[in-house]
């Protein structure tokens, strides 16, 4: 037990988790100080950021906790299948992601990575399929929702990417690229009303 308190205390002075009310509890932590709460706190953070580049630190931390799937096997699928994207070999990201989202069907980024591979693929309805369950898991999945918005674009849905782009400056406000695309699809259709 002592090890434990003083596990959180070193957590804590390194800024790794905020100090939260029940730091001083015996019990230790309740349930809800897990994975959901420290999201819970970072999109909290996020939102409130006016700051780019301390915005991009917390998005950053959301991404890491995003990653974190609870498995050694499927991170270690999800390294391979990244390393498959880096070296261009999609089909066998695809073969990975597919034990990944199949084995852990509850695990929001398996399907957002499946959907970013089937994206560079322009498999753009597959890539769809995969963002809607991502966004079922994790409706605030500002990656998603940007993928969502490329897609709506290249296929020249502009109001619907506009609406997409507006969603993740609802959840990421100080990100730079979804407020360039709101102000240029916002021009474009302004342009087309005429």
């Amino acid at each position: 037990m002592r090890i434990h308190h003083a596990l959180l205390a070193a957590l804590v002075l390194c800024g790794s988790i905020a100090g939260p009310a029940w730091a001083d509890d015996p019990a230790g932590p309740p349930v809800a100080a897990t994975k959901e709460a420290r999201l819970d706190q970072l999109f909290v953070d996020l939102k409130r950021e006016r700051n780019e580049k301390a915005a991009e630190r917390i998005a950053g931390r959301i991404w890491g906790e995003w990653y974190q799937s609870g498995s050694a096997s499927i991170d270690l699928m999800m390294q391979w299948s990244q390393k498959a994207i880096e070296n261009q070999k999609y089909d066998v990201a695809l073969d990975f992601l597919d034990q990944v989202v199949t084995l852990q069907p509850n695990y929001a980024e398996g399907w957002n990575r499946r959907a970013t591979v089937h994206f560079m693929m322009k498999n753009f309805g597959k890539s769809m399929s995969d963002i809607d369950r991502t966004l079922q898991l994790e409706p605030r999945h500002f990656g998603a929702l940007s993928g969502l918005a490329q897609i709506m674009a290249l296929t020249g849905h502009k109001q619907s990417a506009l609406e997409a782009w507006q969603k993740v400056l609802a959840i990421y406000p100080m990100m730079r690229s979804a407020q360039n695309q709101v102000a240029t699809l916002s021009e474009e259709l302004a342009g087309e009303g005429i």
